[in-house]
C-alpha cells in the first residue's frame, strides 16, 4: 500500500541525513517569558537585549493606540513575524478596536480586522462582513480591484473559510486582480504579493512566513525597527534551541541502536524531526518536540517492519504482542522485534510518566490503546497486499488515515502538553470516530502525500495509493482533482472545529493547523522533490 508518511522514500537530499465553547474568546497557552539569560539568549548579539527589546515593542504599541489602522496593523505585524507569544495581553486589548473596525467600510480594515478576531475565537460572520464590498449579486465591485493591500487582506481571509460563499468569492476575486497588478506594482511589494499567493497566510508554516515578512517589513522605510530587531533575535533563540535539540536527538538515536539490528530501517532522524519541529512551536514546548520525534521514528520503524522486513505469521504475533503490552509477550518474537518492542514500551511508559509528573495524568491505557490500534492498521495493509486485494477508496481512506501515525502522534502530544483525553469534549480521541481535530490534518496528509508518492510508486511497480485507487474504480477519471477537492472540505471542517466549535483549547488547534500546514508546505514538486523543505532547514537548523 502507500508509504506510511512519516517514512516516504522520496527524500531530498538534505534530508537524508479562546475560551470554552460557550464563551466568546478562545483559551489561550502563553509560554512564559524568560527572566533569565538562558544559553541561548546568551549567545545573541552582545548590542541587543531580549528583554529590553520587548520592552521597547511593548512601549510602542501603547503609545499608538489612537490611531485603529495602526493598531491592528501592529497586530497583524507580531503575528506574522511569531512575536506575538510576548504580547498576548496587547493583543486581547487590541481586540476591542478589531471589533470596532470588522464593520469599516475599509476593505483593509474591515478584512484585517475580521482575520485577526476570527484568529481570536470571536463569532463573526465573514458574509455579513463582506456584503457591504459586493452588489446585488454579491460579487465584489470592481472599485476594489486596485486596492492591492486590500485585496492581499481579502486572499487572507479567504483561506479561513468554514463553508462561507462570500469567502469563495473573495478568494476567487483577489487572486484574479492581485496575479494581473503584479507586474505593475513595486517590485518588493510584487514580490510580497506573489509570495503571498503562492503561500497563502493561513495555510502556510508561520516561521516560513515570518522570514518573508521580516524582508518586506525591512524594505519599508517607515516600518517599526524594533518589532524587526526583536523577530531578529528571536530567530537566533529558535535556531540554536533546535540545534540542542537534534543534538539531543541524534544522541538518543545512536544509543537506540536499532539501525544497526534492523538495517532495513532509513535513518531519517532530520525528516522525524522536522514534523515536531514545525508543528510544536516556542521554547517551551522543547521537551515535547524531542518526545514527540521519538515517537515518530518508532512509528517509521514499526512502519519498516511491517513493509519490508517481518513475514505475515511475525507481524500477526508482533500486533499481539503489543495489545498485551508487557515485554515477557516479546520473548517468542525474532530479537529485531524484541528490540523494536521494548524501545516502544520504553518511549511511551517514559511520556506516560512525564505526562504525570507535569500535569497529574497517567494515559498509559490511552497510549498503549493508541499503539494497538496503529498495529492493526498496519496489519490490514500487509493482509491486503499480500492477498493482493484492492480496498475500496472508502476502507482504504479510512484506515489510510490511522497509518499516517498522525492520530498517535497527536495523541502522545495533547497528553503531553495536559490535555486529558478522558473528558466528555474529547472521549473519542482513542475510539472509532476519530474528532476532526486529528481527523482533518491526518486526511490531509494521507491524501497530499498519496499525490506526491503516486508517481514515484508507478516507477517502484508498486499499486495502493489514494490516486491510483481511485484510477481504478473511475477510469479515466481526474483522481488529483478530485483529491484536491476533499483536502479543501478537510481545510473547511479543521476550520470549523478551530474558529466555530472550539471543542478544545487553543494551543490544540494550533498543534492540529500547523500540521495541516506544514503537509501543503511540503509538497512534491514535478521531481518528486520537496524544494520548501531545503529551505525551511536551513532557516531553523543551519
Amino acid at each position: 500500500m502507500a508509504p506510511h508518511v512519516f517514512s516516504s522514500a522520496i527524500e531530498p537530499p538534505l534530508l537524508r541525513l479562546a475560551g470554552d465553547a460557550g464563551g466568546h474568546h478562545r483559551l489561550s497557552f502563553r509560554p512564559c517569558l524568560v527572566t533569565s539569560p538562558g544559553r541561548e539568549s546568551q549567545a545573541l548579539s552582545d548590542d541587543f537585549d531580549l528583554q529590553e527589546g520587548v520592552k521597547s515593542v511593548k512601549a510602542m504599541l501603547h503609545q499608538n493606540q489612537k490611531d485603529k489602522r495602526e493598531v491592528v496593523t501592529n497586530i497583524d505585524h507580531l503575528k506574522r513575524l511569531c512575536i506575538d507569544h510576548y504580547f498576548q495581553d496587547e493583543i486581547d486589548e487590541a481586540m476591542n478596536t478589531c471589533l470596532d473596525l470588522v464593520h469599516s467600510d475599509d476593505l483593509l480594515d474591515a478584512t484585517l480586522s475580521f482575520r485577526l478576531v476570527r484568529e481570536a475565537g470571536y463569532d463573526v460572520s465573514a458574509d455579513e462582513v463582506l456584503r457591504q464590498f459586493a452588489d446585488v449579486n454579491g460579487d465584489y465591485r470592481l472599485d476594489h480591484s486596485k486596492d492591492t493591500k486590500g485585496l492581499l487582506s481579502l486572499q487572507d481571509i479567504s483561506n479561513l473559510n468554514m463553508g462561507e460563499e462570500s469567502l469563495y468569492k473573495a478568494r476567487e476575486f483577489s487572486r484574479k486582480h492581485l496575479t494581473s497588478a503584479i507586474e505593475h506594482l513595486e517590485p518588493n511589494l510584487g514580490r510580497y504579493v506573489r509570495q503571498s499567493l503562492d503561500h497563502p497566510y493561513h495555510v502556510s508554516l508561520m516561521q516560513y512566513k515570518a522570514r518573508h515578512h521580516l524582508s518586506y517589513m525591512q524594505s519599508l522605510s517607515s516600518t517599526n525597527t524594533g518589532m524587526q530587531e526583536l523577530a531578529v533575535a528571536e530567530f537566533q533563540l529558535n535556531k540554536l534551541l533546535n540545534q540542542r535539540e537534534m543534538q539531543e536527538i541524534k544522541r538518543w538515536w545512536m544509543g537506540l541502536g536499532l539501525a544497526q539490528e534492523i538495517p532495513a530501517t532509513r535513518d531519517q532522524l532530520l525528516k522525524w524531526y522536522m514534523f515536531p519541529l514545525t508543528i510544536v512551536e516556542g521554547q517551551a514546548f522543547s521537551r515535547y518536540r524531542i518526545e514527540t520525534t521519538k515517537i515518530i521514528s518508532l512509528v517509521s520503524i514499526v512502519d519498516d517492519i511491517f513493509d519490508v522486513v517481518a513475514t505475515q505469521e511475525e507481524l500477526s504475533r508482533f500486533t499481539e504482542a503489543i495489545k498485551m503490552w508487557d515485554l515477557a509477550a516479546a520473548d517468542s518474537l525474532p530479537s529485531y522485534m524484541r528490540s523494536c518492542y521494548s524501545a516502544l514500551y520504553t518511549i511511551t511508559n517514559d511520556i506516560a510518566d512525564l505526562v504525570e509528573r507535569e500535569h497529574g495524568l497517567y494515559p498509559m491505557d490511552q497510549l498503549k490503546k493508541a499503539w494497538a490500534t496503529l498495529l492493526d492498521a498496519f496489519l490490514v495493509e500487509s493482509k491486503w497486499l499480500s492477498a493482493n486485494q484492492v480496498p475500496s477508496l472508502d476502507d482504504y481512506l479510512s484506515n489510510g488515515v490511522i497509518t499516517t501515525g498522525a492520530p498517535l502522534a497527536l495523541l502522545h502530544l495533547f497528553f503531553m502538553v495536559g490535555h486529558d483525553p478522558t473528558t466528555a469534549g474529547s472521549a473519542n480521541l482513542i475510539s472509532g470516530h476519530i474528532p476532526a481535530i486529528i481527523s482533518c490534518p491526518s486526511k490531509i496528509l494521507r491524501l497530499w502525500d498519496d499525490m506526491g508518492s503516486a508517481k514515484h510508486a508507478l516507477k517502484e511497480g508498486l499499486d495502493g495509493s489514494y490516486k491510483n485507487l481511485y484510477l481504478k474504480e473511475n477510469p479515466g477519471g481526474d483522481a488529483e482533482g478530485h483529491m484536491l477537492g476533499l483536502i479543501k472540505s478537510e481545510w473547511e471542517e479543521l476550520n470549523r472545529e478551530c474558529f466555530s466549535r472550539r471543542s478544545y483549547p487553543s494551543i490544540l488547534n494550533q498543534f492540529s493547523l500547523n500540521f495541516a500546514r506544514m503537509v501543503t508546505q511540503f509538497g512534491y514538486d514535478d521531481e518528486q522533490k520537496r524544494p520548501i523543505v531545503e529551505d525551511y532547514v536551513k532557516t531553523l537548523l543551519f
